[in-house]
């Protein structure tokens, strides 16, 4: 019997045995579809990976082959489920540390670039001048095909003040560029505010953190303490904000609602179907919000954004939302390693799943014009743009960059939406003043 031929056999073996493993793990659990398991399959793999072994033109370890198939079998799913190693899984936290050295990107690994999903305010990535949407190509000197998203990340991320060049594509017909930007400490600092016409505030969540509601509501207080009266209305700024943890959504969500449901999500068990419900609680006592969102506004911006809407609780002004309407769990692991898998969908409270179709707001407006429900969707990305995305199970009938300073006087003249959402909020503040007095 040939080398390989053994080589084949002791393949098979040992992941036949390993599949009863899974097998008698899940029927343990209480799996009824683990009768199932594809033994003809499993023995193909065994034997391609036998193949690959003792036939490729350079040697391969066992450990690179094995890593390489979980990494294909998960970025076959969706553009969301990944598998991460010991060092990825504790970065994993960086968001709640809400501090490191990077350029301030949301990004997500396409078959051959990196695609952003947005770009933190005031981060060397959003001054650099990076977009949603664009096409990552070329990091330094190397190819951006090939790589896994946590070596992207990783090459991305470093000592603040070291530079970086990128080469970028864009959707609007433009040849790629070069792009050289200096890293920086990225503070992910949650939210923004200020004072609006001595009665409005504005606030601009910039990503969805555990403290982010606990912060907003403070920031919220404090206004209501700059003002000559109470706030008679809010601008919520949640644009290019790429979202964050769920629990942070839900209670930012709760801030201004007073009963209802904020956010379901099911998926195939019933461990994943949960309804998340309103407490009795509006911080701003029913004065109107106005919520400006755009392409860059996804998962937990979406979540906030429905609520308000669904409820009638907010005015959403702005472009289509991105479409990440699908829930991320991780599974730890025995060997320290973890697992991101897509395990749910979220579904507004008027039961409509965000996933690959966004929110579509109450006045469509650009920052240059408002337009019809025929204008011309500018440049950005969305969940339904990547390769691979879930479809949206659930779907409505007729289902069709702000700086880093907020001085008081610059965000008004320089930003049209914000100007469009005053003025709406001044009128419904008179509308809801109108109603009360009457």
């Amino acid at each position: 019997m040939s080398v390989s031929l053994r080589r084949i056999r002791l393949s098979v073996f040992l992941l036949l045995a390993f599949a009863g493993t899974i097998v008698n793990s899940n029927h343990a659990l209480g799996d009824s579809n683990s009768s199932e398991f594809p033994i003809m399959e499993l023995q193909l793999f065994a034997e391609i990976f036998a193949r690959i072994k003792s036939h490729y033109v350079e040697d391969v370890s066992d450990h690179q082959l094995l890593n390489d198939a979980i990494e294909g079998m998960l970025s076959g799913l969706d553009p969301h489920s990944t598998f991460l190693d010991p060092e990825s899984y504790e970065e994993l936290d960086v968001d709640t540390r809400g501090r490191f050295g990077g350029l301030g990107l949301e990004v997500i690994i396409e078959s051959d670039f990196i695609r952003v999903v947005a770009p933190i305010e005031g981060s060397p990535a959003d001054l650099g001048g990076v977009k949603s949407g664009d096409r990552i190509l070329r990091l330094e000197n190397t190819l951006v095909s090939g790589m896994s998203l946590d070596e992207a990340v990783e090459r991305m991320r470093g000592r603040p003040g070291t530079k970086i060049q990128l080469l970028i594509s864009r959707d609007d017909g433009s040849e790629p560029f070069e792009l050289t930007l200096q890293r920086a400490v990225i503070r992910l600092d949650s939210v923004h505010s200020q004072l609006l016409d001595e009665h409005f505030g504005y606030a601009k969540i910039i990503q969805f953190q555990p403290g982010t509601a606990k912060e907003l509501r403070q920031q919220i207080r404090r206004l209501n303490r700059m003002s000559p009266v109470s706030l008679l209305g809010l601008i919520l700024d949640l644009r290019n904000n790429p979202g964050g943890t769920l629990d942070s959504a839900v209670a930012v969500s709760d801030l201004f609602l007073k009963e209802g449901v904020i956010v379901t999500t099911r998926g195939r068990t019933t461990e994943t179907e949960f309804s998340y419900r309103a407490t009795e609680n509006d911080v701003l006592d029913g004065a109107p919000i106005v919520v400006i969102v755009n392409r860059g506004s996804a998962s937990a911006s979406e979540i906030v954004a429905a609520a308000l809407q669904d409820h009638k609780r907010a005015l959403i002004i702005g472009e289509r939302t991105f479409g990440k309407g699908s829930v991320q769990t991780i599974l730890p692991m025995d060997n320290g390693t973890a697992l991101k898998l897509t395990t749910a969908r979220y579904y507004t409270p008027n039961n409509a799943s965000i996933q690959a179709s966004g929110i579509l707001p109450d006045v469509e407006s650009d920052e240059l014009k408002f337009s019809g429900s025929s204008r011309v969707v500018g440049s950005g990305l969305r969940e339904s743009d990547l390769s691979g995305h879930l479809d949206n199970d659930v779907r409505k009938e007729n289902d069709i960059e702000i700086q880093n300073s907020h001085r008081h006087q610059d965000l008004k003249q320089r930003d049209y939406q914000i100007q469009q959402a005053i003025n709406l909020l001044k009128g419904m503040a008179l509308t809801l003043e109108s109603e009360r007095s009457s």
